[in-house]
């Protein structure tokens, strides 16, 4: 499971038991969650109802710091903890929007220094050069390179300031040669494997068939990451699941997840994407 490394120099000691897996939580567009009244009690409600311990908070819109704060302090006094999420599909070139990314850095940095109380415990990036139309495509990992220089660069900015970095990563990353898998899974302690569209509601498949195929995929992509590395202090994974392909089968695939794995050294937790499927948005 999660070592209490994951937590840098952070106060917040929540998931500090070697033995606490990851219960991860995207929530992105804050406005819906930071303003209308009792929201943030109802996403607090929501992740005690899931057992979420993390929720992955979208920084990409600036509310009233007073929002941010009272949200981060009543998570916190849950239990939970809060990462700032930061996204982008460019952040592998150098120049400006490498450059862009460090600055939201810098500014998480800024409110924690500002907000030491109610500070964010942790950066989570979710960076995608995949989705440009020269990164597409099987075995296509030119970017991987630059992707990992700026991952360097968000750690070597956010971990003295006591920020933990994650980071969610595609399928198509885990299938590279030794020397490319390497080099991704030690850039950072934790990455979180987005693993979607493996089976969906109304498929006519059995609940065991859909636990089945998630933990046989989710093998098969364990197994491969770490396939000929050494014993080198390399990242855990998180395994990422969409509300879309599940529906109310959700708890029963976490649950599924965190059995199958509760030996692996490998394993890190699971993580739902996202929190806006449950408001309708």
């Amino acid at each position: 499971m999660c070592g209490a490394a994951l937590l840098g120099a952070s106060a917040f000691t929540a998931l500090a038991a070697d033995n606490v897996a990851v219960h991860g939580l995207w929530v992105w567009k804050n406005a819906p969650v930071l303003q209308t009244p009792r929201a943030t009690e109802t996403l607090r409600d929501f992740c005690q109802s899931r057992g979420i311990n993390e929720v992955y908070l979208s920084a990409a819109s600036e509310p009233e710091e007073n929002r941010v704060t009272r949200l981060i302090a009543i998570l916190h006094r849950s239990g939970i903890r809060v990462e700032a999420l930061l996204s982008s599909e460019d952040a592998d070139l150098p120049g400006k929007h490498r450059e862009k990314i460090l600055a939201g850095v810098a500014k998480i940095v800024q409110f924690n220094r500002t907000h030491p109380a109610d500070r964010f415990d942790g950066i989570h990036l979710d960076i995608e050069p995949q989705q440009r139309p020269e990164n597409k495509g099987a075995g296509n990992l030119k970017f991987l390179p630059g992707m990992v220089e700026a991952y360097r660069e968000v750690r070597a900015q956010a971990e003295p300031n006591g920020l933990t970095v994650n980071a969610d990563i595609q399928t198509k990353l885990l299938k590279g040669n030794l020397a490319q898998r390497t080099t991704l899974l030690s850039a950072l302690p934790r990455l979180t494997l987005m693993l979607y569209e493996l089976s969906r509601p109304g498929d006519g498949d059995s609940v065991e068939r859909k636990m089945e195929r998630l933990r046989s995929e989710s093998r098969n992509y364990l197994d491969l990451a770490y396939a000929g590395l050494g014993p080198a202090k390399l990242a855990q994974l998180v395994i990422a699941i969409r509300t879309p392909d599940y529906g109310e089968l959700l708890p029963a695939m976490f649950r599924s997840l965190d059995q199958a794995y509760a030996t692996n050294p490998h394993y890190c937790g699971w993580a739902l994407h996202s929190y806006g499927d449950f408001l309708g948005r």
